[in-house]
């Protein structure tokens, strides 16, 4: 299980404090439940990929639509950059998707000719 973890447990505890509290049932850890956040946006992956190590993918995906818009993440980065020196920090968030075919026009020699012919009407 605990290879399924992307955050140490004194990195955990640093971000806690942002989390929102739980209302009456408590919640399923929150550490297994944002690694399986972290492993699904990290893999590109449909939320109902994520292993079951996680947890349900219901639960994963419906906490992190929940604490994105209550602005947990944004209060974790604003807090995580006032850590920094000053000297530099960087967050970085690109995220590029190409369709599946898009790696097999260069395989096959099509995408020279496609853009040649485009650019020559």
């Amino acid at each position: 299980m605990d290879e399924l973890l992307w955050l140490s447990e004194a990195q955990m505890r640093r971000i806690e404090p942002f989390f929102p509290r739980s209302h009456g049932v408590p919640r399923v850890d929150d550490r297994r439940v944002l690694s399986g956040m972290l492993f699904v946006i990290r893999n590109g992956l449909r939320w109902r990929d994520a292993p079951g190590g996680y947890g349900p993918h219901k639960t994963i995906y419906n906490r992190f639509i929940r604490w994105s818009r209550m602005g947990v993440f944004d209060r974790i980065f604003a807090e995580l950059a006032k850590g920094g020196d000053g000297d530099q920090l960087m967050i970085d968030a690109t995220h590029l998707k190409a369709h599946r075919t898009a790696a097999s026009l260069l395989k096959k020699g099509l995408y020279p000719a496609a853009l040649g012919a485009a650019a020559a009407a």
